[in-house]
């Protein structure tokens, strides 16, 4: 008859020592803990981290665990799906044989495999960036290629800009040549043109002086 209990008990201890400063014991009765796994150190020393919540049933390893993530790092809905489908697939392949250091170690290499993605996804998000900039800069340089189609709209665009500005330019000098006053005008709308010569006599009195010999020689 198999021992469960011991068999729990003898894991746990195995455990522990194997991950001294990640391992938890949360009660004992069930048998509840938990295992923090950390990823290998990616780029800019990056990592993802998850925390898993193991708690035995009576019979195991003849049954399996239970498990759950209890919290993670860096880690999004899709990888915490992956994970958990993970653990359903190595206990089923492990039953009747105690398994919590292969699940363990299954999500450590599944972490792993996470870094390394997300290393190459913001490689890619790079280069993408790069030739984005590339051809920003070419278009910039070349300008658009020049098709019919375009030409045609760009020379609509530009005649009626221009017959725009002919027509301000044509308005501008019409209302110039209203505003613009002939010498009659000018005489009739300012009266003091009038009197201005008289008004020049007056204001000189009898300091008006004519030189007579002027009209001598025109005589003569």
């Amino acid at each position: 008859m198999t021992d469960y209990s011991e068999e729990q008990r003898n894991e746990l201890e195995a455990l522990e020592s194997i991950y001294p400063d990640s391992f938890t014991v949360l009660s004992e009765k069930p048998t509840t803990f938990t295992i923090t796994v950390t990823s290998e150190a990616g780029e800019n020393d990056e990592t993802v981290q998850t925390t898993l919540k193991f708690t035995y049933r009576e019979k195991y390893p003849d049954e399996t665990p239970l498990y759950e993530i209890v919290s993670q790092e860096n880690l999004d809905d899709n990888d915490v799906t992956d994970i958990i489908k993970l653990l359903e697939q190595q206990a089923e392949e492990n039953l009747g044989m105690v398994m919590i250091f292969t699940l363990v170690s299954a999500v450590q290499e599944k972490l792993n495999e996470i870094v390394d993605q997300i290393k190459t996804r913001r490689e890619e998000e790079k280069k993408q960036k790069e030739r984005e900039a590339e051809e920003e800069e070419k278009q910039r340089f070349h300008g658009t290629p020049v098709t019919i189609e375009n030409f045609l709209n760009w020379k609509a665009k530009f005649d009626a800009e221009l017959l725009e500005i002919k027509r301000k330019k044509m308005k501008e000098e019409e209302q110039a040549g209203k505003n613009k006053l002939s010498g009659k005008q000018l005489f009739e709308m300012d009266h003091n043109l009038d009197t201005s010569d008289i008004q020049f006599l007056e204001d000189a009195g009898n300091n008006v002086e004519v030189d007579e010999s002027l009209f001598q020689e025109m005589d003569d």
